[in-house]
């Protein structure tokens, strides 16, 4: 879950702040040399951000299904690239596609 702090280094990379909470009111804007975003821009970002990490969710479930490189590699070595890729690479590619419409 993305939270606040999030989008406001997002926002504004560098800046000097506090937050205290998850509220905009708990906002201490520190930073002289960039302007406070606004509750509505930090909302926005908040959004933003889930949507492109959700959207991202087939290829964090790969790679925690994927072997390590060391099986991978000596799966290549023992076997060749063809079946590394049939039988190592292509079921966890079918199991969780990039429509995130893979198993639950």
């Amino acid at each position: 879950m993305i939270d606040k702090a999030q989008a406001i280094q997002s926002l504004k990379p560098g800046a000097e702040w506090t937050l205290r909470g998850d509220d905009f009111a708990g906002l201490e804007w520190l930073d002289t040399k960039q302007t406070k975003p606004t509750e509505s821009e930090i909302d926005a970002e908040v959004k933003k951000l889930q949507a492109e990490y959700d959207a991202q969710e087939y290829s964090r479930n790969r790679k925690d299904e994927y072997p390590d490189w060391g099986t991978q590699l000596n799966k290549i070595y023992d076997d060749g690239l063809t079946k590394w890729k049939s039988e190592m690479v292509d079921p966890v590619k079918a199991k969780w596609p990039k429509d995130n419409s893979g198993p639950k």
